[in-house]
């Protein structure tokens, strides 16, 4: 077989397969917005029938000769073609290890899952949502199985979110962050220094809010000409293709916070999407690296940028122009109200310092289901306790506490630890991208914000898959990824706020 002409048919069928999973992301994204209720069981069995589709295209041996026609040649010695036939052996080699019927359950029932959710969260119903959660996890036990792992079940599920890490990864970097910021929150409890929050619990109409997202979210560099916001459930954003690249936001007219944050948080996800190289579109070089660097771009514009001083120099202004709760208000009020650190039920609503106990909490429920230390009938018991242990907290209800997020109802099991590792890394990102561009408030202040997306053009997003996690983090950092950045991150923007 030449070699060229291999490479060009595997890139053939890589666009197909993007163009393919294209239309179930806008299924996805339709499920998850504006579908009529009774549409649920169908759509569910739609994405199962394309999950087979998909399944039989990248288990296709014929794929896996292509590949190794080209493996054996000198077309390796070009960096792009190495590039992108190392990450689809991986792909292929992982996905040829799970039977399509096991690909197909795990898809239906990740769709009924999702389903099952929305509805049983809304009655507060654990105990109707509970088989659904069980049926997924005994598919995410049987597709660990089948794909393999070296050291225990949850590897393989990590290797699906973050490659390259394991579980006894995540249980080091969580040693070193969980004492930290336990000692942080308990001396900002022990500050006499209170934010005026309560400036955030007055009317904010959703239709000024929304215009006002509409307004901050294009000068942050997020393109609407390439994509779109709405409304939903749990927020998201979903990319279609680099010319269409969604986001959601949920809105709440006593309180500012969670449609304005959510919103910048989604849009730090959708710059990535929009960044990565169309040119590799069906490539591997057209595709995010992983869970964790894409949490860092989204953390990264929430809270470096999105909560800091100099963005509300700009923005504050036009904010009190939207809402007239603000108009009595001054700045640094504002400011200081926008990073209250307070102990949350609720993940999303959570503080930059109480946020990676959050992920802990989950973590350790996921490794504990499978290490089989837990059974999931035993899940609001154990949540519940950790809740206490680390937040000092007592969810009223299962709405509150084990079903608040989305993930689990899916199968996303092995997700949640990507969004400390994105702390990590967007702290560290931070901090590199400033050696080089200079201290970047005043930039934000004066509207100034894309001197730092077009450094992380440069260094993250332009190179799509072509690097795993860490070697990302060390090549766009000069040293592989540390917490020490997001330590001193905290404590000096937290200490200044509350006079420690």
């Amino acid at each position: 077989m030449d070699p060229k002409h291999a490479y060009q048919e595997l890139v053939r069928r890589g666009q197909e397969i993007a163009y393919l999973h294209a239309l179930g992301a806008l299924a996805g994204w339709d499920q998850r917005t504006y579908i009529p209720r009774r549409g649920h069981p169908h759509r569910a069995k739609a994405l199962a029938a394309l999950t087979g589709v998909l399944h039989r295209k990248v288990t296709d041996p014929e794929f896996g000769r292509l590949l190794a026609a080209v493996e054996d040649s000198g077309l390796v010695e070009d960096p792009d073609v190495r590039a992108n036939v190392t990450r689809w052996r991986r792909d292929y080699d992982r996905a040829t290890r799970v039977p399509e019927r096991l690909a197909v359950e795990l898809a239906e029932a990740a769709s009924a899952g999702e389903s099952a959710w929305a509805e049983k969260r809304d009655r507060n119903d654990w105990e109707g949502f509970l088989p659904f959660l069980k049926r997924v996890i005994e598919l995410r036990r049987a597709y660990a199985e089948a794909v393999g792992y070296e050291e225990e079940p949850y590897d393989a599920l990590l290797e699906d979110y973050e490659p390259g890490l394991t579980a006894r990864e995540v249980e080091r970097l969580f040693a070193e962050l969980k004492p930290q910021a336990l000692d942080l929150l308990a001396r900002i409890q022990a500050s006499p220094e209170r934010p005026p929050v309560e400036i955030l619990h007055r009317t904010y109409p959703r239709a000024a809010q929304e215009a006002f997202v509409l307004e901050v979210l294009p000068e942050l560099g997020y393109d609407l000409t390439a994509g779109r916001l709405d409304p939903t459930l749990h927020p998201f954003a979903i990319r279609i293709h680099p010319g269409d690249v969604r986001i959601t936001t949920r809105y709440f007219e006593d309180f500012f916070n969670p449609a304005f944050f959510g919103s910048v948080h989604e849009a730090g996800h959708a710059m990535y999407e929009q960044g990565l190289p169309e040119e590799h579109w069906g490539t591997p070089l057209g595709e995010s690296v992983s869970l964790g660097i894409h949490e860092s771009q989204s953390r990264m514009w929430e809270n470096l940028v999105g909560r800091s001083r100099g963005f509300w120099r700009r923005f504050f202004p036009r904010a009190q122009a939207r809402f007239e709760a603000l108009r009595d208000v001054g700045l640094e009020d504002f400011v200081f109200a926008v990073n209250e650190v307070r102990p949350s039920p609720i993940r999303i609503e959570a503080d930059e310092v109480t946020y990676n106990l959050h992920v802990l909490l989950r973590f350790e429920l996921e490794l504990a289901l499978f290490r089989g230390e837990l059974a999931p009938e035993d899940l609001p018991q154990a949540w519940n306790e950790r809740m206490r242990a680390y937040l000092g907290l007592e969810p009223k209800d299962p709405a509150e506490g084990v079903m608040q997020d989305v993930h689990w109802s899916g199968g996303s099991f092995g997700y949640f630890p990507t969004y400390t590792l994105g702390n990590v890394y967007a702290a560290q990102l931070f901090a590199a991208a400033e050696r080089e561009l200079g201290p970047l408030e005043e930039r934000f202040a004066e509207g100034a914000f894309a001197p730092l997306l077009d450094w992380l053009r440069a260094h993250v997003h332009r190179h799509g898959r072509r690097y795993l996690p860490a070697e990302l983090i060390e090549r766009a950092t000069g040293e592989p990824p540390t917490a020490r950045y997001l330590g001193e991150y905290l404590e000096a923007k937290f200490g200044a706020l509350y006079r420690l």
